[in-house]
């Protein structure tokens, strides 16, 4: 297999190539100390605020497809064979860009040090390939970008305006062109930057990733580094060696069967959005509230699940519904169940040079129902406090089966054992039975208190949870137990 020291990238037009660079570097120091475009602005550098939001153009499909991205915990090394987009390359010629524009026209910046996000932000909205019609899809776009003195309704205005026909711009006359480079550029190549003592690397394929890892199991694996960003930018860690899992072919894969789903682990968010909402409209809900744009452009199911967070919204959701996990490495792969994959705090069933290759999610069978709840401190883009998942099996009124696991409760994601063996049997009609399954996670779970809930509050609002899960499968109307994520009765969508 060829290899590369270099990382190779698009940017106005022509081929950046960078070599002989720190495995750490952020793709902002990048901007603003190397190439001197400062335009994208350091804010909370931690991927909140979206000050520093660039546009990332990758093919998918033969067509380029602009994604936003926080370039302050974006590694540099990732954007191999990608196209940048940066706020400095927009306007053209002393005239503003569409968005750019707008944003004038509707009086939408103020003191101007988020403006440039913004800017990012509408420009992939205005190549997203489909007109806007509706202020949310708006608002939905941007709830990763904070202003603290427009306020947010002339931005709303300016996108609307901007955003409302097809994209008429250099970068939509140069499409063919850009594709073309593009695809010129993958070259199969595994990348590796540096020495055997400090290096950025990006293998092609599974095998060269196996490979890799097993030579360097102390090394870092990246996908999406909306984590592992914060290491660096926050934790102060020091990662001399770095894998990036994001240019595997094949590794973000999303397919679907009869029988179920099956996601690469470098699958995106916004890759798997769909597939997973059509498997249940909850957690396609909570996918789309589980961070911004950028976040969901960028961070993966995979990584989700390997770094073992307590908090992660997927793992819950994913063990009420049954998940297997593939897990590779150079000796060979194998399958476990996810609720086996975490042990404890910071602990997972993965031995030295194994990686998460693929996560395998059963369909609904016939009586099985389900309902995902996330609480938050803000319905949009926050961690969660606690996240209650439930597969209840029906059997006319009584539940005959039930698998319930929730986030925040504990040291990892974790089902609630006692509680389903209390559940079995009771009835829809007579919540009176269920009482005993609600009082049952007391026993299940001994909560923590931290900055986002206290042990007693995470018990009653899971407790809570639970009772609105069967109140709703017991026919209550959704409009009356949320405010937000509404289901029609018999739509498997969210309003």
């Amino acid at each position: 297999m060829a290899e590369r020291n270099s990382i190779r990238f698009l940017h106005r037009g022509s081929i950046v190539e960078v070599e002989n660079f720190n495995p750490m570097t952020t793709l902002l120091d990048w901007l603003r100390i190397d190439a001197r475009l400062t335009g994208s602005k350091e804010g909370c550098n931690e991927g909140d605020c979206g000050a520093c939001t660039v546009a990332i153009g990758r093919l998918k499909a033969g067509k380029v497809v602009y994604e936003p991205v926080n370039a302050c915990i974006q590694l540099l090394g990732m954007l191999d064979g990608a196209e940048l987009v940066v706020v400095d390359d927009l306007a053209a010629g002393g005239d503003l860009h569409p968005v750019q524009q707008a944003l004038v026209d509707h009086h939408g910046s103020q003191c101007g040090f988020c403006t440039p996000g913004f800017v990012m932000g509408l420009f992939t909205l205005y190549h997203s390939g489909k007109p806007v019609g509706d202020r949310n899809e708006v608002t939905d776009w941007l709830a990763g970008n904070l202003c603290r003195c427009t306020g947010y309704r002339p931005i709303v205005d300016a996108g609307m305006a901007a955003c409302a026909g097809k994209p008429d711009d250099r970068y939509s006359k140069a499409m063919a062109a850009t594709a073309k480079q593009l695809a010129a550029m993958a070259d199969g190549a595994d990348v590796f930057c540096g020495d055997e003592n400090g290096f950025f690397a990006s293998p092609a394929s599974r095998d060269g990733l196996a490979r890799l890892y097993a030579r360097h199991p102390d090394a870092t694996l990246v996908s999406g580094a909306t984590d592992v960003g914060l290491w660096i930018t926050k934790q102060l860690r020091n990662l001399p060696k770095i894998i990036h899992v994001g240019c595997i072919a094949g590794f973000d894969d999303v397919s679907e069967t009869a029988d179920g789903l099956t996601l690469g682990a470098g699958a995106t968010y916004r890759d798997a959005h769909a597939a997973l909402s059509r498997l249940d409209a909850d957690i396609g809900e909570v996918v789309r509230r589980l961070g911004s744009r950028q976040v969901r452009a960028a961070g993966t199911i995979g990584g989700n699940i390997a770094n073992g967070s307590p908090i992660g919204d997927t793992p819950p959701m994913l063990i009420a519904l049954g998940a297997m996990i593939d897990l590779a490495s150079a000796e060979g792969e194998r399958s476990l169940k996810l609720e086996d994959f975490f042990i404890a705090y910071g602990k997972q069933d993965r031995k030295a040079g194994e990686f998460v290759s693929c996560i395998h999610v059963p369909r609904l069978k016939g009586g099985e129902q389900v309902r995902c709840y996330k609480i938050s401190k803000r319905i949009d883009q926050d961690i969660s406090a606690v996240l209650g998942a439930f597969k209840l099996g029906i059997d006319g009124d009584k539940v005959s089966a039930a698998c319930i696991a929730y986030g925040g409760m504990a040291a990892t994601p974790k089902r609630a054992a006692k509680t389903e063996a209390a559940l079995a049997g009771a009835s829809l009609a007579k919540p009176q039975s269920w009482q005993a399954a609600i009082d049952a996670l007391g026993e299940d779970f001994s909560p923590l208190t931290d900055m986002r809930a206290s042990s007693g509050y995470r018990l009653e609002a899971a407790r809570g949870l639970l009772r609105k899960a069967l109140t709703e499968i017991a026919g209550a109307d959704s409009r009356q137990t949320r405010i937000t994520g509404f289901r029609e009765a018999g739509d498997e969508r969210a309003a």
